[in-house]
C-alpha cells in the first residue's frame, strides 16, 4: 500500500500496514527527501523529479506509474493533495488499484462542497444560506451579499484545511478576498473554484466522524470540537465536544448518518457543522477523507523535573543514590515536601521511609513499619502465613551460612532458589539444581544482592517447577481500605529477570483469578498496607498458587495495569500519600474493571546472542517506535547518551494496548521494528522472536518458556547499514581511500547519462528464453540455425579487466543493465563473471561476487550470462577438491549463470574434463575453450599446429561440449590464421557452434573476427566501442557496422550500441585511478613476439610505470618471451601466464639471461609460482615439463603426477559453514561458504569488512573510492525503495585520548557523528589489546565491565569450561569460562580493571 502524504498521516498509515502485515510504500518529492515518512515505509520512491512539491504530489499519471512499476495494490491518499480528487480515485480504479477512500462518484459529489451542500438539503440536513454552486464572478458574489448581508465567507470548493477561505466583513473587502481565496485554492487543490455562504457569528465548529461500508451501513464515532482556530486553520481539537447538550449531539450525529446514507458513503469521512449560541447547527461540508484531527482519541503524557540537584559528589553512582542523609538534606534545603522512591535503590528500605517521616517529609509509599515487614521477603512470608495465604516451603528468615542452606536442601530436596531478602528485579537470585552448585550460587547471589541493595542477606525456598509468575496490583489507603487492580503475567523471564509482561494474565481461570486477588487483598489488609504494592504468586500447572513475595513499591511493569484499568497509579500514589481515601478517588472495587489487553516489553542494552551480556557505551542513534496504542516510558535514551555499566540495563519500556493479546502483540511488533538503536546492543531481535512465537500468541506460557524455546535465540540481527556506512565514509575522510588507487588521477565528478527504459514492462525476448525452454542442447542448435553472426559482449568483465584493472563495480554495471536488457536483447550472451572479477570483487571492491550475479540476473532476465571458468581451478588460481568444483557450478547456475566457458591454462584435458562434468551435472551450458598460442599460419611454429587444435576439439566434442570456443587470450590469432583454423574446425564439426574470443592488442582484432565469421564462426566476443581496443576486445560498433547488409548481419541496432558506448565512455572517467591508458597509449604488434595475454600486458606495464620502472618495460617484454621458452613454450593464460610473468620479472630484477637461469637453476631462489608449476600443481603442459630446468629447480622436491586435484580430500563444507557462522553470525549463505572455500583469507577479510562497514557497494563510485567532500550532499539506495540521504559536515580537529576523531554527518536530516581512529596521527595512544577474532585461545571480554576476580595465573592448565575471571557490569556478575582446554600463556587483566567489549583477557595455548 502506498501513502500519498509527506506528513504524520503517512507514518500512521505505514504503522497500520505493518500491524496488518501489508507492505508499505512512501512517495516523496525532491524537497522531502529528508522527511521522516520516507524512512518509516518498507519502500520509498521519488515522484515529480524537478517539480515543486505540490505539483509532484498532484501528478496523477506519475503516481499511477509508480504504483504499477512497483506492484502497489492500494493507495491511501492521506489528507490534502489528492485525497478529495474524484479524478484520482477514478484513475486508481481504472488502473486496478484500490483507492482507500470513498468511491470516485462519492468523492466527486461530496468532495465538492457545493454538491455536498445540495445532498445535505436533499437529506433534510439544515444548511447555512449559501450559493448553489461555485461563484462565477464578483458580480454573482455581490448579488449574494446584497440578499443575505455581511459578513459572508468564501470557501474552496475542492479542498479544506482553511486554505482558500476568506471572511468578508463588508463590501470594500470583497474584491481582494475573492482574488486571494481563488489563488490559494488553485495552489492548494489545483482548482480555484469557490462558493460563498453566510458567515455564522461566534459559532462552535463541530465535526462528526463516520464510517460506512459497501452495503450502505453507516455509523458515527461521535464528535470533535474544532473551534480553536486561526484564519480557519484548526489549532487544537477536543473529543468529545465539551459541554455539548446531549439532545443536540443526538440530533447532529443522526443528521450526519442520514446524510452519508443518502449518498451511499463508503470508508471514513467527516460531516462538519457550525453550532451557534442558541443551539442551532448548520451543515457546512463533508470531508471525504481522513482528517488531521482523527487522532485525538489517542493520548500520551510525560513529565520532566522543574528542578534538579546533585547528590553524592565523588561517590560511585549506586552509593550516591543510597546516601540517605544527603538525600534528606537536599530535601530540607530546597523545600521538598515529598519523595517518591521510584523502584530500586531506596524504594524498599524501611530506614529511608522512617528518615523521611522523621524529617517531616512525605514518603510516597507504605509506612516504614510496613516497608520493614513486607519489603523484607522473609517477614512478608510470615505475614502471608498468618493471613492464611498459601506459601512455598522456605526458610523462616535469612540464611545465616552455607550449613543452614545445606540443612534446608537435605530436608526439602533440590531444586531450590536463593533470593535477595531486600530487593528484587532478579538480582541476587540463583537456582540450585544439585549440591555441587550450592557454594558458588550462594557466593554469587550474596555478592549481587550486596551490590544491588546494600544488603547481601538471602533466603532460600523450594523451587516450584514449571510455574507461571502472576502478580496482583493493589492500592491501600490510610483507613485500611484495599482494592486490587487485577493481575499481570510476568512469566516471560530469563534468570528471573522479567522481559515481557501481559495484563491481564492470558487464559487464567476466572475462579483462580478471584481466589488469587482475594488472597492479595486479604494479606494487604492484614498488614494495614497503604499506597501501591504488588503481591506475587507462583501458579502451578494444576491451578495451585503460592505466595512468594510482596513488592512494597511500584513495579517496573505497573504500566500495563494502568493501560487496562485506565487508572494512573503514580497519581494515585501521590493522592494516597497526601491522605486521600480510595473512595474519594473513585477507586472502589466495583468501579475497577478491565478493558482490552496490554503488553510491556523492556528494551535493554543486552546482547541475547551472548547470554544477555549487558552492553554499554554511546548511543550513536536512537529513534523510537510510536503510534496508536503505543506508550513509551523512558528517560535516558537519546542520541549521544552514554549508557553506563553501573545501573540496570533497561533503556526504555514499550507498552502496547489493544483489544486482545494478538492485536496488542501486532502493535508491539510494529513499534519494536520502528526502533533504531545504534552504538550498543539491544534485546529487540529477541523480543520480536518472543512476540512472533505461536506459543506466546496463544497465551500458554510459563517461566520455562524461554529456556525451552532455543529458536527464540535464532536472531535476525539489525543490519545497521546506515551507521556502518557512516563509519566507512568517516574512515575515508580521516584516513583516505580504503581500496588502493593505481594512479594519481582523481575520479571524475560525473553522473553518466543513460536512456530510461519502459517502467513495469518486461524486456523483449532474448536467447535466454530459448535456453530456458529448449535446454542446453536445444540452445546450441538454435545458435547453429541462426542466420547471421551472434555477439557476446565482454564489457561487463574482460573489457574492464583488461583496461581498468578489473575495478568496475556492481553499482555501475547495474545502472546500465536495464538498458542492455531492453535494447541489446539480440546478444547471444553477456560475459559478466568469473576470472579475476571474483577475487577483486571481495579483495578490493568489498562486495559479494554472488550478489553481483544475482542482481544482474534480476535486471537482465532475457540475455544469457557467460562466465570464465578455469576448469579444475574454478575461479581461483590453484587446484581444489572435486566437491568444491561441483558445488560451485551448482551454486552458480542457481544464482543465474548460464554459459560456462571452461578452459585450462595449459589445455590440460583432465582438468577440463572435471569442469565439463561439473557444469553438465549442474545444468549449465558447456562451452569448452581451447586456449590459443603460436601461429597456425606459420609452418615453422610446429608445437601448436593445426592438428594440435583439431585433436583437442575432437576430445572436447566427445566429452559433451555444447559450444566450442577458441580463446585467444593474447590476440595472437592473425586474420589468415583465423581463416585456416575456423574453416578446419567447421569442416570437422559442422553441428557444433563455434565461439571466438580474442584481444585487440595488436590492433587487428576486428579483421580477425570478420575472417572468423566468414570461415563459419557462430559467435564473436566484442566490447562496446568506448571499452574496446588495445588489450580489450575488438569494437562492437565496428563489427556491427562492418556486417550490416551482409548475410552475416548481427541484428544489433547501431544507435543502441552508440548509446551504450556513451554511458561507458562517461563511466570510464570515474575509474581514472585505474586507467590503463595513462601508460598504454595504443596497441602494439610486438605481442605476436612476446605473446603476453591482454589483461596481463596491461598489468605488467602498469606495475612497471607505478614502480618507476617504465623504462624497463621493453626488457620485461623481452624477458617474458625468454621465460616462456625456458618453461617450455607453454599455453599462457591465468594462472600459467602469471608463472611466466613472475619468472620474467625475476629475471629483469636480478639481471639474468635465459642461459643464466638455466646454468644457475640449482642455486637460485625462484618465485613460488614457478616452483609450484614445475611440481605439477597446474597440470602437465603439452610436450611435458622442460628439462633439465625442472630437475635442477626441484632437486628432490615432491612432484605431482596426473590431475592435481584428484588426490585432494573432499572439503567439509558443513564444518566450514559452522566456522563462518561462529565468526560472522547466522546470516552466512551457502555462497559465502563457497567464497571462503575458494579464497579463505580474502573471503574472511571481506566478511569482516562487510560486518564493520556495511553495504559499501551501494555507494556511487566516486564516493566509494575517495569519499565525499565536506559539505557535499548525496544519496545511497540500500535496497528497493530505501534511500538514505547523507551530508558530510565536518571533521573534529581535536583527537580523543583513544586516538579518534569525531566526524559529523547529516543523515536523513538528522545530525549523526562517528568516532574514527586516526591512523596517521603522530600522537602515541596506549590502547588495551583486543582479542584476535577467530583464534579460540585468544579470550576477549564478552562485555564492558570491571574485573572482580582473576581465578587463574600464567602457566595454569585449564579444562574447557573452567572459570577464568569474574566480570561485573550493571550489577550482574558473570564468570568467563575457558573456550578450550589449554595452558594459560598470558594474562592481560588485573582485578578492578575496566574493560571494553572484546578487550583481551588472556591467551590460552591449546593442549
Amino acid at each position: 500500500m502506498a501513502a500519498l502524504q509527506d506528513r504524520e498521516i503517512a507514518i500512521r498509515i505505514f504503522r497500520a500496514c505493518t500491524e496488518l502485515g501489508i507492505r508499505s510504500v512512501a512517495v516523496y518529492s525532491e524537497q522531502d527527501k529528508m522527511h521522516m515518512h520516507r524512512l518509516k515505509a518498507d519502500e520509498a520512491y521519488l515522484i515529480g523529479k524537478g517539480l515543486p512539491p505540490v505539483q509532484a504530489y498532484l501528478n496523477i499519471p506519475e503516481i499511477i506509474k509508480v504504483a504499477k512499476d512497483y506492484d502497489i495494490h492500494a493507495i491511501h491518499p492521506g489528507y490534502g493533495f489528492l485525497s478529495e480528487r474524484a479524478d484520482f480515485a477514478a484513475a486508481c480504479r481504472n488502473a486496478g488499484i484500490v483507492f482507500i477512500g470513498p468511491r470516485s462518484e462519492t468523492v466527486e459529489r461530496m468532495g465538492d462542497k457545493v454538491a455536498a451542500r445540495k445532498a445535505a438539503e436533499e437529506a433534510g440536513v439544515p444548511c447555512v444560506p449559501g450559493t448553489s454552486g461555485p461563484v462565477k464572478d464578483l458580480n454573482e458574489a455581490r448579488e449574494f451579499c446584497d440578499k443575505h448581508g455581511f459578513p459572508v465567507i468564501f470557501k474552496a470548493a475542492f479542498g479544506g484545511g482553511g486554505r482558500g477561505m476568506r471572511k468578508v466583513n463588508n463590501a470594500s473587502e470583497l474584491d481582494e478576498a475573492f482574488a486571494r481565496a481563488t489563488s490559494e485554492a488553485m495552489a492548494a487543490f489545483g482548482n480555484g473554484a469557490l462558493f460563498l455562504e453566510k458567515f455564522v457569528e461566534r459559532p462552535r465548529h463541530i465535526e462528526v466522524q463516520i464510517l460506512g461500508d459497501k452495503e450502505g451501513n453507516v455509523v458515527h464515532l461521535y464528535e470533535r470540537d474544532c473551534s480553536v482556530q486561526r484564519r480557519h486553520q484548526k489549532l487544537v481539537e477536543i473529543a468529545p465536544a465539551p459541554k455539548l447538550d446531549l439532545k443536540t449531539r443526538d440530533k447532529m450525529t443522526a443528521c450526519a448518518v442520514k446524510l452519508m446514507k443518502h449518498v451511499g458513503y463508503e470508508n471514513a469521512g467527516t460531516v462538519e457543522f457550525l453550532l451557534d449560541e442558541k443551539g442551532n447547527f448548520y451543515f457546512i461540508e463533508v470531508n471525504a477523507r481522513l482528517q488531521v484531527e482523527h487522532t485525538i482519541t489517542e493520548e500520551i503524557t510525560g513529565l520532566k523535573a522543574d528542578e534538579a540537584y546533585l547528590i553524592g559528589k565523588g561517590l560511585p553512582p549506586v552509593q550516591a543514590y543510597l546516601n540517605i542523609p544527603e538525600i534528606i538534606k537536599v530535601a530540607k534545603d530546597y523545600d521538598i515536601h515529598a519523595i517518591h522512591p521510584g523502584y530500586g535503590f531506596l524504594s524498599e528500605r524501611a530506614d529511608f521511609a522512617a528518615a523521611c517521616r522523621n524529617a517531616g517529609i512525605v514518603f510516597i509509599g507504605p509506612r516504614s513499619e510496613t516497608v520493614e515487614k513486607m519489603g523484607d521477603k522473609v517477614a512478608a512470608r510470615k505475614a502471608a502465613e498468618e493471613a492464611g495465604v498459601p506459601c512455598v516451603p522456605g526458610t523462616s528468615g535469612p540464611v545465616k551460612d552455607l550449613n543452614e542452606a545445606r540443612e534446608f536442601c537435605d530436608k526439602h530436596g533440590f531444586p531450590v532458589i536463593f533470593k535477595a531478602a531486600f530487593g528484587g528485579g532478579g538480582r541476587g537470585m540463583r537456582k540450585v539444581n544439585n549440591a555441587s552448585e550450592l557454594d558458588e550460587a550462594f557466593a554469587r547471589a550474596t555478592s549481587e544482592a550486596m551490590a544491588a541493595f546494600g544488603n547481601g542477606a538471602l533466603f532460600l525456598e523450594k523451587f516450584v517447577e514449571r510455574p507461571r509468575h502472576i502478580e496482583v496490583q493493589i492500592l491501600g489507603d490510610k483507613e485500611g481500605n484495599v482494592v486490587h487492580l487485577y493481575e499481570r503475567d510476568c512469566s516471560v523471564q530469563r534468570r528471573h529477570q522479567k522481559l515481557v509482561e501481559i495484563a491481564p494474565a492470558p487464559k487464567l481461570d476466572l475462579k483462580t483469578r478471584d481466589k488469587m486477588t482475594a488472597c492479595a487483598v486479604k494479606l494487604m489488609k492484614h498488614v494495614g498496607y497503604e499506597n501501591a504494592g504488588t503481591v506475587e504468586f507462583l501458579l502451578d500447572e494444576k491451578g495451585n498458587f503460592y505466595f512468594i513475595e510482596v513488592n512494597a513499591r511500584l513495579q517496573v511493569e505497573h504500566t500495563i495495569t494502568e493501560e487496562i484499568t485506565g487508572i494512573d497509579l503514580v497519581q494515585s500514589q501521590i493522592h494516597l500519600a497526601g491522605g486521600r481515601l480510595l473512595s474519594e478517588l473513585g477507586l472502589t472495587q466495583d468501579k475497577i474493571g478491565i478493558q482490552g489487553c496490554a503488553i510491556q516489553c523492556r528494551i535493554t542494552t543486552e546482547d541475547p546472542a551472548k547470554e544477555f551480556q549487558p552492553d554499554s557505551g554511546r548511543l550513536e542513534v536512537f529513534r523510537s517506535g510510536e503510534g496508536m496504542g503505543i506508550r513509551l516510558d523512558g528517560a535516558s535514551a537519546y542520541a549521544g547518551a552514554i549508557i553506563s555499566p553501573y545501573y540496570d540495563s533497561l533503556l526504555v519500556k514499550v507498552i502496547a494496548q489493544s483489544t486482545n493479546l494478538q492485536a496488542a502483540s501486532a502493535k508491539m511488533n510494529r513499534a519494536l521494528r520502528e526502533f533504531r538503536v545504534r552504538g550498543v546492543k539491544t534485546n529487540i531481535p529477541f523480543l520480536l522472536n518472543v512476540l512472533e512465537s505461536q506459543k506466546f500468541q496463544s497465551g500458554i506460557i510459563d517461566t520455562y518458556f524461554i529456556d525451552e524455546h532455543p529458536e527464540l535465540f535464532h536472531l535476525t540481527p539489525s543490519q545497521n547499514r546506515a551507521q556502518k556506512l557512516l563509519i566507512y565514509l568517516g574512515n575515508l575522510l580521516v584516513n583516505g581511500p580504503m581500496t588502493p588507487l593505481g594512479t594519481p588521477l582523481a575520479p571524475a565528478e560525473i553522473d553518466p547519462k543513460r536512456d530510461d527504459v519502459p517502467g513495469g514492462e518486461p524486456p523483449p525476448l532474448g536467447f535466454r528464453d530459448i535456453l530456458l525452454k529448449e535446454g542446453p542442447e536445444g540452445f546450441a542448435k538454435a545458435i547453429r540455425n541462426h542466420k547471421g553472426v551472434l555477439l557476446t559482449d565482454t564489457t561487463f568483465r574482460d573489457a574492464h579487466q583488461s583496461l581498468l584493472a578489473t575495478r568496475v563495480r556492481t553499482y555501475d554495471l547495474l545502472r546500465i543493465s536495464p538498458f542492455v536488457a531492453h535494447n541489446l536483447q539480440n546478444l547471444l550472451s553477456l560475459e559478466n563473471w568469473g576470472g579475476a572479477t571474483f577475487d577483486v570483487a571481495m579483495r578490493f571492491l568489498h562486495e559479494c561476487p554472488w550478489e553481483r550475479l544475482e542482481s544482474m540476473r534480476k535486471l537482465i532476465p532475457n540475455i544469457p550470462f557467460q562466465m570464465l571458468f578455469r576448469g579444475a581451478n574454478a575461479v581461483g588460481y590453484t587446484a581444489y577438491p572435486d566437491n568444491v568444483i561441483y558445488k560451485f557450478c551448482e551454486l552458480a547456475v542457481s544464482s543465474g549463470m548460464d554459459i560456462f566457458r571452461i578452459f585450462d591454462c595449459l589445455n590440460y584435458m583432465p582438468n577440463m574434463l572435471l569442469g565439463i562434468d561439473a557444469v553438465g551435472k549442474a545444468g549449465g551450458v558447456i562451452e569448452a575453450a581451447i586456449s590459443y598460442s603460436g601461429d597456425v599460419s606459420n609452418p615453422s611454429r610446429t608445437k601448436y599446429d593445426l592438428n594440435y587444435y583439431l585433436k583437442l576439439a575432437d576430445e572436447l566434442v566427445k566429452a559433451g561440449t555444447h559450444i566450442l570456443c577458441i580463446k585467444d587470450m593474447a590476440g595472437l590469432l592473425k586474420p589468415r590464421a583465423a581463416k585456416i583454423l575456423i574453416s578446419a574446425l567447421r569442416d570437422r564439426h559442422p553441428d557444433i557452434p563455434i565461439h571466438i574470443h580474442t584481444h585487440d592488442t595488436a590492433g587487428a582484432g576486428v579483421a580477425t573476427l570478420l575472417q572468423c565469421a566468414e570461415a563459419g564462426a557462430d559467435v564473436l566476443d566484442v566490447a562496446v566501442d568506448s571499452m574496446s581496443g588495445m588489450t580489450s576486445q575488438p569494437s562492437m560498433g565496428a563489427v556491427v557496422a562492418s556486417l550490416q547488409g551482409s548475410d552475416l548481419e548481427t541484428g544489433m541496432d547501431l544507435k543502441s550500441v552508440s548509446k551504450y558506448s556513451a554511458y561507458w565512455e562517461q563511466t570510464r572517467t570515474i575509474y581514472a585511478p585505474f586507467e590503463s591508458a595513462l601508460t598504454m597509449k595504443s596497441g602494439n604488434a610486438d605481442v605476436y613476439e612476446n605473446e603476453i595475454p591482454g589483461g596481463q600486458y596491461t598489468n605488467l606495464q602498469f606495475q612497471a610505470f607505478s614502480l618507476g620502472l617504465g623504462h624497463l618495460f621493453e626488457d620485461i617484454k623481452k624477458a617474458y618471451k625468454e621465460a616462456n621458452i625456458l618453461l617450455g613454450d607453454i599455453i599462457k593464460v591465468t594462472p600459467s601466464s602469471k608463472v611466466v610473468g613472475d619468472l620474467a620479472q625475476f629475471m629483469v630484477q636480478n639481471r639474468l639471461s635465459a642461459s643464466d637461469v638455466l646454468d644457475r637453476a640449482e642455486e637460485l631462489s625462484f618465485p613460488k609460482s614457478v616452483v609450484e608449476y614445475l611440481q605439477g600443481t597446474l597440470g602437465t603442459p603439452h610436450g611435458g615439463f622442460p628439462e633439465p630446468l625442472r630437475s635442477r629447480v626441484l632437486k628432490d622436491m615432491h612432484r605431482i603426477e596426473g590431475r592435481p586435484g584428484a588426490s585432494l580430500p573432499a572439503l567439509n563444507m558443513d564444518a566450514l559453514k559452522v566456522d563462518l557462522v561462529d565468526n560472522f553470525g547466522r546470516l552466512v549463505r551457502d555462497t559465502d561458504v563457497m567464497s571462503a572455500a575458494l579464497y579463505p583469507d580474502v573471503a574472511k577479510d571481506y566478511f569482516h569488512f562487510r560486518e564493520t562497514h556495511g553495504p559499501v557497494d551501494k555507494l556511487e563510485t566516486r564516493i566509494f573510492l575517495v569519499g565525499p567532500k565536506v559539505g557535499e550532499e548525496f544519496e545511497v539506495s540500500i535496497e528497493r525503495g530505501k534511500t538514505l540521504a547523507f551530508k558530510a559536515l565536518a571533521i573534529a580537529e581535536k583527537m580523543t585520548k583513544k586516538g579518534e576523531r569525531e566526524v559529523f554527518f547529516e543523515l536523513n536530516g538528522q545530525l549523526r557523528s562517528v568516532f574514527i581512529h586516526d591512523k596517521t596521527a603522530v600522537q602515541e595512544v596506549h590502547l588495551h589489546p583486543k582479542a584476535q577474532k577467530g583464534v579460540k585461545g585468544s579470550v576477549g571480554s564478552p562485555m564492558r565491565g570491571s574485573v572482580l576476580v582473576v581465578r587463574v595465573k600464567e602457566g595454569d592448565t585449564v579444562e574447557k569450561g573452567a572459570p577464568l575471571i569474574v566480570l561485573s557490569a550493571m550489577k550482574m556478575e558473570m564468570v568467563v569460562q575457558a573456550p578450550i582446554a589449554g595452558v594459560v600463556k598470558k594474562i592481560a587483566v588485573t582485578p578492578d580493571m575496566k574493560l571494553e567489549a572484546d578487550d583481551l583477557i588472556l591467551e590460552l595455548e591449546p593442549k
